[in-house]
């Protein structure tokens, strides 16, 4: 097992850096202070999203012995889990722009003993390997964040061999999410409601609409490109209240909206969320229906 940390460092001033710039800048400082709490829960996480990594090693046709690279892979996962689907004869390379997130992957990796994962601090746009390196490509949950989803892609089909597949996950649209949209409510009715974000900043659903990233995907220069809606419960034997420790530390906006409120009125928000999800919970099992599109091209 192999860990490398490469420097990201921003030494343009705040008058130098473009609006795009500080907007990277800003989803970067908010996942380096959300490790801590991904790793928290990277067990219950796991259990979640189990699913959604299946539908990854599916679609992009993982099978043991491959070679396997993992981008934006946050505490750990789909990496480890890819890694025991490879076995000892193939090999899983996590790759984060954040290094506390490495960090963070690393130990788990450990914990578990995998030995067949090597760790890489770096970005989508700037993955440091040989063109034609990996069978496989995956990203769960991660392009949505990307800074230059373009660039992030091509990227990625880069470095995959010939033939080799890219296979994305990311979220449906809101509205068909529960697990997001009734926190969200909670938070409107104290805070006022959000403002529309710019459908072209990073953002959890920011390629909820059918076809969007798919269409970026072959720009970059995918063929056989397809997507498919994959809907899922996600599930794991909590409470609610784990629930919304779980999601109120994991969030950056949340924890740093609830950090601004009185304990009284923290408790009250805490109360209000866990009473809108309880219909999801049955003697301490949760089961939130989900919806996720999956993305999958295939270099030429």
């Amino acid at each position: 097992m192999r860990f490398t940390v490469k420097a990201i460092s921003n030494v343009r001033s705040d008058s130098d850096a473009s609006p795009s710039d500080r907007q990277a800048d800003e989803v970067l400082r908010e996942w380096r202070e959300s490790a801590f709490y991904w790793q928290k829960h990277a067990s219950t996480i796991r259990t979640m999203f189990a699913p959604v990594t299946q539908a990854l090693i599916e679609d992009a046709d993982i099978i043991e012995g491959d070679a396997v690279l993992d981008v934006a892979g946050g505490s750990g996962e789909p990496s480890l889990t890819i890694a025991e689907t490879v076995g000892p004869t193939g090999s899983v390379t996590y790759t984060d722009a954040v290094a506390e997130m490495v960090i963070a992957a690393q130990g788990e990796a450990q914990r578990r003993g995998l030995a067949n994962v090597a760790f890489q601090q770096c970005a989508a746009d700037s993955l440091p390997f040989e063109n034609n390196s990996f069978d496989a490509v995956v990203c769960r949950l991660g392009v949505m964040f990307f800074p230059d989803p373009l660039a992030g892609l091509r990227g990625m089909l880069r470095v995959t061999k010939r033939e080799g597949v890219l296979s994305l996950a990311v979220w449906g649209k809101s509205e068909l999410n529960p697990f997001s949209y009734l926190i969200t409510d909670v938070l409107a009715r104290h805070f006022g409601a959000a403002t529309p974000p710019d459908a072209n900043a990073p953002g959890a659903f920011r390629f909820a609409e059918h076809g969007s990233l798919a269409r970026i995907l072959s720009e970059a220069g995918a063929v056989d490109v397809s997507e498919r809606v994959l809907k899922f419960q996600i599930a794991a034997p909590i409470s609610s209240e784990h629930f919304w420790e779980l999601r109120s530390e994991t969030s950056g906006t949340l924890r740093e909206k609830l950090a601004t409120l009185s304990p009284v009125q923290a408790d009250l928000i805490a109360q209000e969320a866990q009473e809108a999800v309880r219909q999801y919970f049955s003697n301490n099992q949760m089961s939130i229906p989900a919806q996720m599109i999956i993305v999958t091209g295939r270099k030429p």
